[in-house]
């Protein structure tokens, strides 16, 4: 009978009819209407009104109980950076709010998007200085693209509708929604409606045609272009896009960090990864490039190195859907607003077919010396101790090329972004604007959640798996098979390569003493193994790929390895390091 009244309620929904239900109620309801079937949080007082009325939709509404609310943002960002959708989060008010605060910063700057449903006291103690009360809203304003405090139940559905509606339009990003309990607790007659406008906020402004003109002329008299993909192309599912655009105009294209993955590892047109750590070829030729074509990427200070010194022989074209990012950093001759699933195809429309293989040979150049002097020492050392490179190359290598790649922050991340191999897109999951340790193990629950069809492998330092170790909790409850590379040397990795080369090797408080990984992940119930030798990691990285359930495979890597190429501190990109 109960079965009954549930499905009469929804019914009357489904029809436009409007039922009287709490504010509480009123937020499953407002999820589900917005295709919601996955939550991370953690619950508390403020909260609890809201998990009661979860406990009557567990069949359709799956919580994920994290271990502390940062771990429930960075799994909702896995989430959503592996399926394209929005993550969801619960957390209750006070140190809950605050806890999330770094994932919400670091889903922001990586155009991330969330929404965060947090519990707030009652409205009577708001500003009261009451139990467990904290100004979220005003907390998290400078972080997210909307923000909201909710007093009324009446409120919520078209607080929540607004909410998914910003964070999912335009440049993407995190949006939280800050309830009141009472408001949690009152009745009102229940009516949902999508938003698909809000007054003032233009998410996608129209690409202008004679900005595709101008565009077009320049690419087809440039001698020594050079396309620079971002992340933009990923959220904007433009990949086919931007490979018809790349194969008719024969254009050499390197990804940013984020970018990884939105093009094969394997195509002729990809000479690699541009950046601090990137490849040699397009760090050095970005200088020597008559024209960059910038695709959804925002001249991060990481890829540029030193502004003054960027780009020096280069006219630029910005594809960009946020107008803050235009000539915020780099000056684009010609700006091209809009969003790229829609202006590439304009461009590639107007563009001549082309080919430039006298200018890729120089990519290919810079890769043999890359690799001479770089990479096979890192794939194929002489040495005894093993490097962070051949550790994921044998990873990436057992999986096929065609694993979803999470990292941690730190020179395993670098070392994984450089040597992991990708097929698809949606492939990489990592932090890329704000660094933040301890991202990568909630991060890649969430991933696998997300994508239960795909295999997700981890690489992480002992210094940030310490810092969210707790959610190996969490990934033996849910069930989730995520294999968990731990590349340990103890040390905090790239703060010591800093010291080293330019500090005088003055390691001030980065050497860590480290706990049995062995013990601790056994007593979360997760096989594991460890690895010392050489000759052992093939056997163990195979024995990881075949283990049906999670995995943590702790490599004992060379204590005092670097990551290069690199581009220093202030250095221009043409002045990248091999050594």
């Amino acid at each position: 009978m109960e079965t009954t009244i549930k499905e009469d309620k929804e019914m009357e929904i489904k029809q436009g009819n409007k039922r009287r239900m709490t504010g509480s109620e009123a937020v499953m309801q407002s999820l589900l209407h917005e295709g919601v079937n996955l939550i991370f949080g953690y619950p508390g007082g403020a909260i609890m009104p809201i998990y009661d009325a979860l406990y009557d939709y567990q069949d359709r509404l799956h919580h994920v109980l994290v271990r502390h609310e940062q771990g429930a943002l960075h799994a909702a960002q896995g989430y959503a950076r592996v399926t394209g959708g929005v993550g969801v989060c619960f957390v209750t008010s006070g140190p809950g709010a605050t806890n999330a605060i770094t994932g919400i910063a670091d889903a922001q700057i990586d155009s991330t998007p969330l929404v965060i449903i947090s519990g707030q006291v009652a409205s009577s103690l708001l500003g009261t200085d009451a139990f467990q009360e904290t100004d979220v809203v005003g907390i998290s304003q400078p972080i997210t693209k909307w923000n909201y405090q909710v007093k009324r139940a009446e409120e919520i559905p078209e607080a929540i509708a607004k909410a998914f509606y910003i964070a999912r339009s335009g440049r993407p990003g995190p949006v939280l929604i800050d309830i009141t309990k009472d408001a949690q607790f009152a009745e009102f007659d229940f009516e949902y409606k999508p938003v698909t406008h809000v007054r003032s906020y233009v998410p996608v402004t129209a690409t202008k045609l004679d900005k595709i003109n101008e565009a077009a002329s320049l690419i087809n008299l440039a001698k020594k272009p050079l396309a620079l993909v971002g992340q933009g192309v990923v959220l904007a599912g433009a990949e086919k896009e931007l490979l018809n655009f790349l194969e008719k105009t024969g254009i050499p294209a390197a990804w940013t960090l984020l970018g990884l993955s939105a093009l094969p590892s394997a195509h002729e047109l990809n000479v690699g990864m541009l950046g601090m750590h990137g490849n040699y070829g397009p760090n050095l030729k970005t200088n020597d490039a008559d024209l960059i074509i910038a695709i959804g990427m925002r001249f991060d200070d990481r890829v540029t190195g030193n502004v003054q010194k960027y780009a020096i022989n280069a006219k630029v074209i910005h594809l960009e859907i946020d107008p803050a990012e235009i000539n915020k950093i780099i000056f684009a001759d010609v700006p091209v607003l809009g969003n790229v699933k829609e202006s590439l195809p304009m461009l590639t429309s107007k563009v001549v077919a082309n080919s430039h293989s006298a200018w890729l040979q120089e990519f290919r150049a810079c890769d043999k010396i890359e690799d001479q002097k770089i990479i096979a020492k890192e794939l194929y050392p002489s040495k005894e101790g093993m490097t962070m490179g051949e550790v994921v190359r044998r990873v990436s290598s057992v999986f096929s090329d065609d694993a979803i790649m999470v990292t941690d922050v730190g020179q395993h991340q670098m070392m994984a972004s450089r040597y992991f191999k990708f097929k698809q897109s949606r492939s990489v999951v990592t932090s890329g604007g704000l660094g933040t340790m301890g991202f990568g193990l909630p991060a890649a629950l969430g991933a696998q959640l997300g994508r239960p069809d795909r295999p997700v492998c981890l690489f992480v330092g002992d210094g940030g798996f310490q810092m969210t170790i707790q959610e190996l909790g969490t990934i033996w409850q849910s069930k989730a098979p995520v294999k968990i590379i731990l590349l340990n040397n103890n040390f905090l990795g790239m703060v010591r390569q800093w010291q080293e080369l330019f500090f005088d090797k003055r390691y001030a408080s980065t050497e860590l003493i480290n706990p049995n990984f062995q013990m601790i992940t056994k007593g979360f119930g997760i096989d594991c193994e460890k690895v010392e030798k050489r000759e052992d990691l093939d056997a163990a990285v195979k024995r990881m790929a075949d283990f049906d359930g999670p995995y943590l495979l702790e490599v004992v890597v060379e204590k005092e390895g670097n990551v290069f190429p690199m581009v220093p501190n202030g250095a221009a990109v043409s002045e990248v390091r091999l050594e």
